[in-house]
């Protein structure tokens, strides 16, 4: 299970219960079992267990836990399934039998051994002194390496003591992902992850993390058809190695080997190679946006299954800038999500109407989100410009830098391997 997979399924929780799921939600998992520990609103000073038995939790997320769980729905009750969402806390005493979490502990070592300073006390910020302490070799620095909401140390006060306060508490999440209530604060959102050109404006009314996360771009894949389209419209962009010796140092190169990742992971993908940009045998970038609109929506009606299209692209920085991080231990270009907004800070663009920017937003989220959680370093901030960049064409359409000029071929290459693995599991969301 991905670290994306156990971040969006707490947040959704604290969306369907704000009451009921605090920030100090975890998940833990072994093999194909799953257990969410949760804890109720600090005012009722009780501890709940949580199921589809009782109480009516969504479709979706009972779906989502019993997928990620590997199992179909149980023919009784939800305490047939391998797979419970449990108390983040409900007792003390191991002995008794009733601590849940305890008696996860016996069968998840592993995911005590890495998330036991998640188990503390609600209400005053002390360890639950048996699973912690043997996690912590009788210390209570297990969190020493957790970080705050905003991807920083701990306080030196969290650090020293071991102990946080219910709002210190509010404001650690795993390895520094926000809450959901921190992506609902407008300012937040859009600090953390948006950077907004001056030709356009993103709104509170659209940009509302819960309709972000909660908007469903999964796909049923069926190999016999096509349904991702990726291509360029600037096919002539090319990376820093690019010379006589290096013709193929360019977005197309990328776009092919995205195409095959894509395809080993099951996916029916066409790959677009028409050079757009040149007209009358020369570079000719004025109206590509143009001719790469003709040309996508012949493909699109010639392939009416195709869902996903992708425009790659690669960026243009200074000469002295480097995108680069190392993603599994290769050196990889950044990539960033590129959104246009179909309207101008007077609003919107009749002319260049987009019916699906929703959409398309919540499919760069969702993707900006998971590399977050998976492959953190590998993305800039969302980039939202004013016009529309032939992103209505379908619900789930990207706009992807790749690197930039500064970038080896070999870097850009390299970002295709996590950037597959994002567009696949955002279309595999139960």
């Amino acid at each position: 299970m991905s670290r994306w997979a156990v971040w969006l399924a707490i947040l959704l929780l604290q969306v369907r219960y704000p009451d009921v799921v605090s920030a100090g939600s975890r998940i833990a998992s072994s093999g194909k079992e799953v257990g969410i520990f949760v804890r109720q609103s600090e005012k009722t000073n009780r501890y709940v267990e949580i199921t589809d038995e009782k109480m009516e939790i969504s479709d979706m997320i009972v779906g989502m836990m019993r997928k990620w769980a590997g199992q179909e729905p149980p023919a009784g009750n939800g305490r047939t399934c391998h797979w419970q969402l449990l108390p983040y806390a409900m007792a003390n005493d191991r002995r008794t039998g009733y601590d849940p979490s305890w008696r996860l502990y016996e069968g998840y070592r592993y995911a005590y051994e890495t998330y036991g300073y998640l188990f503390s006390d609600g209400q005053n910020g002390e360890e639950d002194g048996a699973a912690a302490r043997l996690v912590s070799g009788g210390s209570s620095a297990g969190n020493a390496s957790a970080l705050t909401a905003s991807g920083g140390l701990p306080l030196e006060s969290e650090q020293a003591s071991g102990s946080v306060s219910p709002g210190e508490a509010a404001r650690l999440t795993p390895d520094g992902l926000p809450t959901m209530a921190q992506l609902m604060d407008y300012d937040y959102l859009m600090k953390r992850y948006y950077s907004v050109h001056t030709s356009t404006t993103a709104g509170r009314d659209l940009m509302k993390a819960e309709k972000l996360l909660g908007t469903d771009l999964s796909l049923d894949q069926d190999p016999s058809v096509p349904q991702i389209l990726i291509y360029h419209t600037h096919s002539q962009e090319t990376y820093a190695d690019y010379g006589p010796g290096m013709r193929q140092a360019t977005v197309v190169r990328v776009g092919e080997y995205l195409a095959q990742l894509l395809r080993a992971k099951g996916w029916n993908v066409i790959h677009d190679t028409t050079a757009y940009d040149i007209a009358g045998g020369g570079l000719d970038r004025s109206k590509a946006y143009t001719y790469a609109l003709d040309g996508v929506t012949k493909i699109l009606e010639e392939n009416p299954q195709i869902e996903v299209v992708l425009d790659i692209h690669r960026d243009g920085v200074a000469e002295t800038t480097r995108l680069v991080s190392e993603i599994n231990g290769k050196s990889t270009a950044k990539i960033m999500f590129f959104q246009g907004m179909s309207r101008t800070p007077d609003g919107p663009i009749e002319s260049l109407a987009n019916p699906y920017l929703e959409e398309n937003l919540a499919f760069g989220f969702q993707m900006q989100l998971a590399a977050e959680a998976d492959f953190p370093g590998l993305t800039r901030k969302i980039y939202l410009k004013g016009l529309r960049y032939n992103m209505h064409v379908r619900p789930r359409c990207a706009l992807i830098e790749v690197g930039a000029q500064t970038n080896t071929l070999e870097e850009a290459m390299n970002a295709m391997e996590p950037l597959s693995g994002l567009l696949d599991g955002v279309l595999r969301r139960p």
